[in-house]
């Protein structure tokens, strides 16, 4: 589950992290209230409109900007609520903003330079341990920091069973160029960073950039922060922060319904029990010549009802041409499956107006291939997996 940055910056400093402060504000007018709150909080005379949408690169699309009084706070708002920001990380529409964040100025002048710096926690899935990545190199994009000065990234790899220690905390102090109180900042911040990506059960936590001001603190100016759907159980108020403004409306539908479903850019829909055999589905699909147009685990129960309300939220999909359903009969039987599809079919009438081709494998699997065969509905059967991958080319040639 992704969250906006002010929501990321909140679990932050509950975990002590030194965050560039601010309030949210969904219309120019409260921008302006917000600004002149912060300014009595925090003495800030310039403050910066931040766009709040679940993407990066909001600058380079128009959706950061600095206001230098209340006029402009007003103005600046008001033109970036409600706007399509286009970014790198958008669909090519953009995505509307609903909201800003209106924040303090922290690159004010002081008794040094200010620097920015790159800092991400996140799983090393190869070596299966959390690590640390960092540079020298903030305010820019990673990827172009790995491909032009790789050099310049460092990782610090975390011992599950003793967790981050101080040497490693100090070594990326060190790595980063800092020296005297910056350096201690520092290492306090890596230590509350960690235990904040801990704490929250996060996947990841990105701040781009670790700001070191002018008077030597450390701070977040941002955060790209990644939940844990899978353990938000455990976190009742971080489950609250979810908002489905920034989802596509079609997987929001089919988490309500219990139903595993990622939206992708190919032409053939799936509907599969099992993530695993979903993915192989997906490879299967793309081996047979075709993009497949979704990722779907209807889970370990496939009634007419569930694989209805499957065949429906695939078929919003107008790019679908064609729908192959994969399923494996272990704790269900596959006749059982066979007839769920053929009332869902029945049920449905003309709103299906692609091919359907069924693959039953499992339990009664000869069976189930009879009962679609002799239902009298247009639905191609198959028992092998390359024989579903052939269908899909007929249905489509």
């Amino acid at each position: 589950m992704n969250l906006h940055e002010y929501q990321g910056k909140q679990i932050l400093a509950s975990y002590g992290v030194r965050v560039q402060r601010g309030y949210v504000a969904h219309n120019a007018e409260e921008a302006v209230v917000k600004a002149k709150q912060l300014t009595a909080e925090t003495g800030t005379g310039w403050h910066v409109i931040k766009a709040q949408i679940h993407a990066g690169g909001r600058g380079k699309g128009g959706g950061v900007k600095l206001a230098k009084n209340l006029d402009q706070v007003q103005e600046i708002a008001g033109q970036i609520i409600g706007m399509d920001l286009i970014t790198p990380q958008t669909p090519p529409t953009g995505k509307r903003v609903h909201k800003v964040l209106v924040a303090e100025d922290v690159y004010y002048p002081g008794e040094s330079e200010t620097k920015e710096f790159y800092m991400s926690v996140l799983l090393n899935r190869g070596k299966g341990r959390n690590m640390i990545m960092y540079s020298t190199e903030g305010g820019m994009d990673i990827e172009e920091v790995a491909e032009h000065t790789p050099e310049k990234i460092f990782t610090e790899e975390i011992d599950p069973a003793v967790g981050l220690q101080g040497f490693q905390a100090r070594r990326i102090a060190f790595n980063l160029g800092l020296s005297g109180e910056a350096f201690k900042e520092m290492v306090k911040f890596v230590d509350s960073l960690y235990k904040a990506y801990i704490g929250s059960d996060s996947s990841m936590f990105e701040i781009n950039p670790v700001l070191k001001t002018s008077d030597n603190k450390i701070m977040a100016v941002d955060a790209k922060v990644t939940l844990d759907d899978n353990a938000l159980y455990r976190h009742a108020d971080l489950a609250e922060m979810r908002d489905i403004t920034e989802e596509r409306p079609i997987e929001v539908e089919a988490k309500e319904a219990g139903l595993n479903y990622v939206d992708l850019d190919g032409t053939v829909g799936c509907m599969v029990n099992g993530a695993g055999l979903a993915m192989a589905t997906m490879d299967l699909i793309k081996y047979a010549g075709y993009e497949p147009a979704n990722f779907l685990d209807v889970g370990g129960t496939a009634d007419a009802k569930r694989v209805e309300t499957a065949f429906r939220i695939i078929l919003k999909d107008p790019n679908v041409k064609a729908i192959l359903i994969n399923i494996f009969g272990g704790i269900v039987r596959c006749d059982r499956v066979a007839q769920g599809v053929v009332d869902a079919y029945k049920n449905m009438g003309d709103a299906i107006k692609v091919p359907i081709i069924v693959r039953l494998q499992g339990t009664n699997a000869e069976i189930a291939k009879e009962l679609i065969d002799n239902s009298g509905m247009p639905i191609l059967s198959a028992v092998q997996f390359q024989e579903a991958a052939d269908q899909v080319k007929v249905a489509l040639s």
